[in-house]
């Protein structure tokens, strides 16, 4: 028999909840907060979308209330600012409940940014985008945490240092390499169209890491240009027009005449199963596969 979604719902740890460790945390306390007075966290990164989940999510909701509660933290100015549960406030108004159970923790603001990018990196489906605000937002509250407690390096460490040991512990904390997450973070210079495009995979991620080196005219340039070809651009020709930038030549003219070249043909590396099988056991994804290959692949390029 197939799994219902309230089968599939997982109950989130102390961690998560608390954002701390068991009897750690004695300032949490769980209440039942009407929806109105539940506000989104200031520059939340994760969008709430009205899709598949979200129906299941309602559904669930209505058969069995709120199972997990969200997460919020007092505001000045009244009411409740959510840290985690943007998608459980949003699912239980469309459900018609008017309050849902809220765990209420008395936290200062970089906390609350590390907890509400923690809590939310937990979903099945992030997309570029919200991983790369998620991560710079969490990247600048380690930062200014470790100027205040010195979280991310001793007192004699220079600025470059501290970022350095932050941008680590987001890598450890997100399974991803340290490489992967600086290249998450520059998708934030990016203009919203083309930032689009990477979400929905019309623009690779390191071609848009190559163009987010453009200045915004050159990047509504590149996005003019790929619009009017209805193309995707390969690797080599993003770092072909970052070269231009470079050298001051990328006007729409020459961002056109690259991206009307034929890319060359992409490289096809194949790996017999029999070799993958001494590393990685059956249960192991295709997908956690190549995320564990590349992650060791950008750990020995970073000491080359």
């Amino acid at each position: 028999m197939a799994k219902s979604f309230k089968d599939k719902i997982k109950i989130t740890g102390y961690d998560e909840l608390f954002g701390g460790s068991a009897g750690g945390d004695c300032d949490a306390k769980i209440k039942e907060i009407p929806l109105n007075e539940l506000h989104p966290f200031k520059n939340h990164p994760f969008k709430v979308r009205d899709d598949e989940d979200m129906n299941k999510l309602i559904e669930s909701i209505k058969e069995n209330g709120v199972l997990v509660p969200a997460m919020a933290r007092s505001r000045s100015n009244g009411g409740y600012e959510i840290i985690s549960g943007h998608r459980r406030r949003h699912a239980a108004e469309l459900a018609g409940l008017s309050s849902i159970p809220v765990i209420v923790r008395d936290i200062e603001d970089d906390e609350a940014v590390i907890s509400m990018v923690d809590a939310n990196l937990q979903r099945e489906t992030i997309l570029p985008s919200e991983k790369a605000f998620s991560y710079r937002m969490k990247l600048e509250a380690l930062k200014h945490q470790g100027k205040r407690s010195d979280l991310c390096g001793d007192e004699t460490s220079v600025p470059g240092e501290r970022r350095l040991e932050a941008r680590e512990k987001i890598a450890k904390d997100s399974g991803e390499s340290a490489a992967q997450v600086r290249r998450y973070i520059r998708l934030t210079e990016l203009i919203p169209g083309l930032l689009d495009r990477v979400d929905t995979g019309e623009l690779g991620l390191k071609q848009g890491v190559e163009i987010s080196y453009l200045n915004r005219n050159e990047q509504k340039s590149v996005l003019s240009v790929i619009k009017e070809l209805s193309c995707k651009p390969s690797l080599e020709q993003a770092q072909k027009i970052k070269d231009l930038a470079k050298e001051g030549h990328c006007s729409r003219d020459s961002i056109y005449a690259v991206l009307r070249e034929e890319p060359k043909k992409a490289r096809k590396v194949v790996i017999k199963q029999d070799r993958l099988a001494d590393y990685f056991s059956e249960d192991i994804s295709d997908q956690e596969i190549e995320q564990t290959i590349f992650k060791l692949l950008d750990d020995w390029k970073s000491q080359q």
